[in-house]
């Protein structure tokens, strides 16, 4: 290696995630897609969630995601990311305030996961969206509930029934990609993938042509939007999915 040809002293940018410490998915999709963004680095820290029970059901953690954060912005990251989507079972409002604190205690850039979904379903007017999820119906309720508290109707749901955090990394694509097309059958605006231990990133591109609907994966759209904030222009991501191309 010559000197002054270092890869590692390559990237100029960085973005930090935040993931559920039971997740093995948002690290293995965020390499992946930052393979096509080599002048972006990867740094993560991890927050408790763990098995079946959520000790903070109705709210975050806010001393375990703030510790968290707090670490990685001693990485100096251009942009911290909670790349959860719990944010969508008690209320887009508490994803809000975790941005603003994140910012004030680190002061970097912050978005989540869900609130880049949010982002897509008003710059593309969706009203009437479909949910496909690894969750128990119990679960899968809040999430609707707190999605028309927003304006967004749920057209049609399907669900794997999972209660164990980690387990949600399990279910395999033929039942993702049966999933997806339960409710796709009723023409939704959009469909979004929504778990960030939920393996459907992969899938979204060869769904989309098959439906000829938009689908937004919570993993690939946080890191999407993380992106997006941190100046990068995302269409070499394409592969991923339509929200890349845009």
């Amino acid at each position: 290696m010559n000197i002054g040809d270092n890869p590692f002293r390559r990237q100029t940018i960085s973005l930090g995630t935040i993931t559920p410490s039971a997740n093995i998915v948002v690290e293995r999709i965020t390499t992946a897609i930052l393979a096509d963004f080599p002048q972006v680095s990867g740094h993560y820290s991890r927050v408790s969630v763990v098995g079946s029970k959520d000790s903070y059901s109705g709210d975050y953690d806010w001393r375990g995601m703030l510790d968290a954060a707090v670490l990685l912005g001693h990485a100096r990251p251009d942009v911290i990311l909670w790349n959860g989507s719990k944010g969508g079972s008690i209320g887009f409002d508490a994803d809000r305030d975790l941005c603003a604190r994140i910012k004030a205690l680190t002061g970097r850039q912050a978005t989540t996961s869900t609130l880049g979904v949010e982002g897509f379903f008003k710059r593309d007017g969706v009203k009437r969206f479909g949910l496909v999820t690894p969750y128990a119906k119990a679960y899968q309720d809040k999430i609707v509930e707190v999605y028309g508290r927003e304006g967004y109707a749920c057209a049609a749901e399907a669900h794997a029934g999972r209660t164990d955090n980690f387990s949600y990394c399990e279910i395999p694509d033929s039942e993702i990609a049966a999933m997806v097309a339960h409710v796709a059958s009723a023409k939704p605006d959009s469909i979004i993938t929504y778990c960030t231990n939920f393996p459907a990133a992969p899938l979204v591109a060869d769904l989309e042509q098959r439906y000829g609907v938009p689908i937004y994966d919570s993993v690939s759209i946080g890191v999407r939007e993380a992106l997006v904030l941190a100046g990068v222009d995302p269409s070499p991501g394409r592969r991923w999915g339509s929200a890349f191309t845009r």
